[in-house]
């Protein structure tokens, strides 16, 4: 029964370990995200830059999708979603062209890449749709996914370290994982 309680109070020390290293990693990339978001001057065409970045891509509104359903989705990115809509101030780099789809547009991005660039980020009911088309224009540029996932950062390495070692130890304790 003490192997047993001292078990426990070791996987739960860890788990806890575990789970300050995973909130504090996604604080450190959010803060990341945060500085990489100050638009950097080019004199790309208002249609976009037309060059195909080797594994980058961005969540747009699609041109077929309805004024109100963009409406609604563009709400909901900028309000619940949390997307960063600073940009679309009125005296904010993408804030021109001032049209809906524009908007739609750079807020559905901002989502999907603050939201892990997966398909399920860049869905908004059907609204909208992934491109390999960067779509900044001049002083408004989109935030790209990365190209690649070559390793993972230091505390990614900590926390799959953390994990194994959890899973040992209650192995160990239990005979059994889980």
């Amino acid at each position: 029964m003490e192997k047993e309680m001292k078990c426990i109070a070791l996987i739960t020390t860890i788990h806890g370990i575990l789970i300050l290293e995973l909130c504090l990693g996604t604080a450190a990339a959010l803060q990341q995200k945060d500085e990489s978001t100050t638009p950097i001057p080019t004199f790309s065409p208002p249609e976009g830059n037309t060059t195909f970045i080797d594994g980058a891509t961005w969540c747009v509104a699609h041109p077929s999708a309805t004024q109100s359903d963009l409406q609604i989705a563009l709400d909901w990115a900028c309000g619940l979603g949390a997307a960063d809509c600073s940009a679309l101030q009125n005296d904010g780099p993408c804030y021109q062209p001032n049209t809906l789809l524009s908007h739609a547009s750079y807020a559905f991005n901002s989502y999907y890449q603050q939201n892990g660039n997966s398909d399920i980020a860049c869905n908004f009911g059907g609204t909208a749709t992934l491109t390999k088309r960067d779509p900044s224009y001049g002083s408004c540029k989109y935030l790209a996914s990365e190209t690649s996932s070559a390793s993972l950062s230091i505390p990614g390495r900590f926390t799959w370290m953390i994990g194994a070692i959890s899973i040992v130890l209650h192995f160990k304790c239990y005979g059994r994982i889980y």
